[in-house]
């Protein structure tokens, strides 16, 4: 078999994890499989070095800013390739200029368009256990760039759907997918298995297990996903494109933080301004989710959105330089909130998902400012405040329906 590996930083944080991963990595080897292991920088390096960039230049630029935040991965697949030889197995570290990893050109924020694979099967004939830097690639100027938070998860999914790999396994420092994060629900429950589309609503909710964009492409190249625990030998959560069981109506509640919402008063109320709005903020990268658009008054109208709490101030600087243009009023903006979201596969078939959730969030006094839906998802917007409790709440309710979330 040809395996994909992924860890993730808390998994190499130090030697004594970098060399059980790396016995974890030898186990598999000598199983017979080819081994290719995807790493992400240890700990909390590419914080430190981001602190270490404020410190020289708070305004650096993202090419400068990739070129530094690239060497985390670099160290850690050098080191585990250290720790490897020690164990007597051969072994070579690579980073995205070897693989010819190919990206975008978007500095922070790039996607994967094509990875030359002979390098890697070349390593794999020589029996070599291949080791690569994940979270980066090279764009067309030969300029390394990062592909954003979480994005070895993706540097993973890429490799595993290019080599044709027979299975691509994550490894967390949970172990496996849960129906919310233990840390805020103490009930929730670890899933044996979840759809991709599933994973992928909860993966863009705020769920901190998976990438999306690597769910995308699981999805895409129907890659053989698991995901799974470092620390033990624990079964994971299977990440697949039907499950065995009958589907649940709810099968998660993610909480996302990292939320601001816009409102432009006032805006005329004729055709094309929604898409004068998003089309300036698409230009310069920055992604919306829920939109709010208000019932026509006096001929104006209001139109609300998120955005991420790191793109808030640069969107309100592009609509205010457009003002003229747009012709709004006034723009306001709220960092102080979240979304949470249930997520389930079921909830297209029952109707009654919605008001539970809403009672849910009425039983303990919470406001909720924004709605979005899809056959699939429910997702509301509340003070960052209430997130948790809401998601306690929301999971709580339907465990007592009897209509059991996983």
């Amino acid at each position: 078999m040809l395996i994909v590996k992924k860890f993730g930083g808390s998994s190499v944080a130090n030697a004594e994890r970098i060399n059980h991963v790396a016995q974890t990595i030898v186990n598999s080897y000598k199983e017979g499989n080819k081994v290719v292991v995807v790493l992400s920088a240890q700990g909390d390096t590419t914080d430190e070095l981001i602190e270490k960039a404020n410190e020289i230049n708070p305004n650096a630029s993202k090419r400068e800013m990739d070129m530094l935040l690239a060497t985390g991965e670099q160290q850690s697949v050098a080191l585990m390739a250290m720790a490897i030889e020690k164990l007597g197995y051969p072994v070579i570290s690579l980073n995205a200029f070897q693989c010819k990893i190919y990206s975008t050109s978007t500095y922070s924020n790039a996607r994967i368009k094509d990875i030359s694979t002979e390098r890697i099967n070349n390593e794999l004939e020589r029996k070599n256990i291949v080791i690569i830097t994940g979270f980066q690639g090279v764009n067309r100027h030969l300029d390394v760039t990062t592909l954003g938070r979480g994005g070895s998860d993706t540097s993973a999914v890429a490799l595993a759907a290019k080599l044709g790999a027979d299975l691509c396994e994550i490894y967390t420092d949970v172990d496996g997918v849960y129906t919310c994060d233990p840390r805020i629900v103490k009930t929730a429950k670890k899933l044996d298995e979840i759809t991709y589309d599933e994973m992928l609503e909860l993966a863009s909710l705020g769920a901190k297990v998976l990438h999306n964009r690597s769910v995308e492409l699981a999805k895409k190249y129907s890659v053989n996903l698991v995901v799974r625990s470092s620390m033990t030998d624990a079964e994971g959560t299977v990440v697949k494109e039907d499950v065995k069981v009958e589907r649940m109506l709810v099968n998660g509640v993610a909480v996302d933080k990292d939320v601001a919402r816009i409102a432009v008063m006032g805006v005329k109320d004729e055709p094309g301004i929604a898409f004068k709005i998003f089309s300036l903020l698409s230009k310069a990268k920055i992604s919306v989710d829920l939109i709010i658009q208000s019932i026509g008054r006096d001929s104006s109208k209001d139109i609300s959105f998120t955005v991420t709490r790191g793109d808030r101030k640069e969107a309100v600087e592009i609509l205010e330089a457009n003002k003229g243009k747009l012709g709004f009023e006034s723009i306001s903006y709220n960092d102080s909130v979240a979304k949470v979201s249930a997520v389930g596969a079921g909830m297209a078939t029952n109707p009654g998902v919605a008001s539970m959730m809403f009672e849910a969030i009425y039983d303990v006094g919470i406001n909720v400012k924004m709605i979005s839906t899809s056959e699939i998802k429910i997702t509301v917007l509340v003070s960052d405040k209430d997130a948790d409790r809401a998601a306690v709440a929301i999971h709580d309710k339907f465990m007592d329906a009897g209509m059991q979330i996983g």
